[in-house]
């Protein structure tokens, strides 16, 4: 029985939308922002403190708190820790949010390496959003930015993703093997959603329940 779906996007091809639309069809928890959120809560820094370390650490840490420290923070949380905080901690903090939001259950995951993080779960479906470039541009510009900076923000974050699933968890970004499904959005994110959902349905329809594996699919 599938209880927890992953979401890695390609910047630009509207891989949290669709998250968003289907964690609401599903009636299931979404983790994106507020997965964010509660790294930052269990860390004890908040978006500000960020901000200040990030500019003197080191640049791999640098390029990943611009990434996956986005979104909304609890503005009240405590600046303490920041003299041990780096991007080891952060991945570490973030492995645990993940894996309790797996074993929880009926969460749709955005990003944050839980494909690679969760790879190992029977009960774990993962899913790769693409689009071509012209579909990925069209869709940042639609969110307020020009299009040289769409096509520089496309650019540089598949890189930097690319290169914090390389490092920390020895991989190529994406492991195409990892994933159940491989969709482009140009569709329509309806389409998407209903196609992941069909998916699932007919995973749980076919499988017998089963408990998680310690061995890599391979």
């Amino acid at each position: 029985m599938i209880r927890t779906i992953t979401i890695e996007r390609e910047f630009g091809a509207g891989g949290a939308a669709i998250a968003e639309k289907l964690a609401a069809q599903l009636g299931w928890k979404l983790w994106d922002q507020n997965l964010t959120a509660e790294i930052a809560r269990l860390a004890q820094v908040d978006r500000a403190s960020i901000e200040r370390f990030d500019e003197r650490c080191d640049s791999l840490f640098s390029r990943l708190m611009k990434v996956y420290m986005r979104g909304s923070f609890e503005r009240s949380l405590p600046v303490t820790g920041l003299e041990n905080f780096d991007a080891d901690r952060m991945v570490a903090f973030m492995q645990r949010v993940i894996e309790r939001a797996a074993e929880t259950g009926n969460g749709v995951i955005v990003g944050r390496g839980a494909t690679y993080l969760l790879r190992h779960r029977t009960d774990a479906f993962h899913v790769f959003i693409y689009a071509p470039l012209e579909e990925k541009i069209r869709r940042v510009k639609a969110s307020g930015k020009s299009e040289a900076e769409a096509i520089e923000l496309i650019s540089t974050i598949d890189q930097e993703r690319a290169t914090f699933i390389q490092k920390y968890f020895s991989k190529e970004w994406p492991t195409r093997y990892l994933y159940h499904q491989m969709i482009n959005s140009k569709v329509g994110d309806e389409l998407v959603v209903r196609a992941i959902i069909n998916e699932v349905l007919d995973i749980d329809a076919h499988s017998e329940t089963a408990p998680h594996t310690t061995e890599d699919a391979r």
